[in-house]
């Protein structure tokens, strides 16, 4: 491929950007503009739900005006992206999406208030649960084992978190419990499809239909009838001191449950250890090319064990979450498919830990809105509102195709000579 059809296929790349810019530009003109009049206000506060973080004072704004300018500025930055280019487009991008996002708010709260502090907290905590479905499937497939059932060790997770924890009176009992109950889980992932070589996408949806039925029959047999069974302990909310004082950031990332905070830091350790230790660099070595890891003494089947059940361990924690730190109690499907959309957000994140973590922040602020928008009786038909977080994994996985890039030996059982 010549210099010249380089330079023409990048210069068709920005333009076709620019015009998605523009396009973006005219939705906020045509939706939201005609239906507002001169006299609506719109009002965002900032105040946190708990805490006693320092307030901001209220931000109100002539609706029309705002979407105006805001329509202005996503069209200034298209016309420039046309014309000039920008050299990080997928950073402009980010930002046209959040203009696009502050248009639909400001008309959603026209003559009413929003809480942005509030609704970032909610996006936050909606997220946390997809965030460590993403990070169980990033640590299974960065060594080749596609883990489809990341649902099933979630909801297992819960469940014995829950019975545990109402058992020993402890939310440590009940954390240490799901931790178990999701490596189990993992466990019997890792036999079926390492050692028995059974297609890992069946074997998966196995341990999903597994743990539905397990926890389903034992959940109305047994916890249902009997309270005592289902009345865990959760965790308090531990604010840190001075950092959530901060307006707005505070109360949004210091101020919540233990296990939010050992999200936020499996993280950034499970980035360090993909990238920077030499565990890390076998289990990338096995995830792309297990023969020549092989060859070079890697024991393949061993790292395939280790990472999928500590996969799992992470997905229980992310069960144990939604019961410990959540709703205290456990109700059947109680996961509502937040694995299968952390599997999306894995995707969407590019197989990277800081990568999900932003694709879930982006469906945990569907799921937040979705709320929000119910909240103001905006007039979107309530089942609309309920499907904006699947509607959004469609779109971004439809977004994506192509240009993600999974491990190489992804979903490849291995044969040892």
């Amino acid at each position: 491929m010549t210099t010249d059809t380089l330079l023409k296929q990048e210069l068709r790349r920005a333009r076709t950007m620019g015009i998605v810019f523009l396009v973006f530009a005219v939705g906020i003109l045509l939706l939201f503009v005609p239906g507002t009049t001169a006299g609506q206000r719109t009002t965002f506060t900032f105040q946190a739900s708990r805490g006693e973080a320092l307030a901001l004072p209220p931000l109100t704004f002539a609706t029309l005006t705002g979407l105006y300018v805001l329509a202005i500025l996503t069209a200034f930055l298209g016309a420039w992206q046309i014309a000039r280019g920008f050299r990080n487009r997928n950073l402009v991008l980010g930002i046209v999406a959040l203009l696009f996002v502050l248009a639909f708010l400001s008309w959603a709260a026209s003559d009413k208030s929003m809480n942005l502090t509030g609704m970032l907290q909610s996006t936050l905590l909606r997220a946390i649960p997809i965030i460590l479905a993403a990070l169980s499937g990033v640590m299974c497939e960065k060594s080749g084992v596609v883990n489809i059932g990341i649902e099933g060790m979630m909801l297992s997770g819960a469940f014995l978190a829950a019975l545990l924890g109402s058992l020993t009176g402890s939310e440590w009992g009940g954390l240490l419990a799901a931790l178990f109950g999701g490596g189990l889980m993992a466990a019997l992932l890792a036999v079926l499809a390492i050692k028995y070589k059974v297609s890992q996408v069946v074997a998966g949806t196995a341990i999903n239909i597994l743990a539905t039925g397990i926890t389903s029959y034992f959940s109305s047999r047994y916890l249902q009838t009997n309270a005592a069974l289902n009345s865990p302990p959760t965790f308090k909310p531990i604010a840190i001191p001075l950092l959530s004082k901060i307006p707005i950031i505070g109360p949004t990332l210091f101020n919540h449950t233990l296990v939010v905070y050992l999200t936020l830091i499996l993280v950034v350790v499970i980035h360090v250890m993909l990238n920077y230790t030499r565990w890390g660099l076998r289990v990338r070595a096995v995830g792309e090319h297990p023969r020549a890891a092989d060859t070079l003494g890697i024991n393949v089947f061993k790292t395939r064990y280790i990472n999928v059940i500590l996969g799992g361990m992470v997905a229980g924690l992310g069960g144990a979450y939604l019961v410990l730190s959540s709703v205290a109690r456990f109700d059947e499907l109680m996961t509502a498919g937040k694995g299968f959309i952390g599997l999306a957000a894995m995707i969407f994140g590019n197989w990277t830990p800081f990568g999900a973590l932003g694709a879930s922040l982006i469906f945990g602020f569907a799921d937040s809105l979705q709320t929000k928008l119910a909240i103001l009786s905006v007039p979107i038909p309530s089942q609309f509102l309920l499907m904006a977080p699947y509607l959004v994994t469609m779109i971004v996985l439809a977004g994506v195709v192509g240009q993600s890039r999974a491990p190489a030996a992804d979903g490849q059982p291995y044969e040892k000579e």
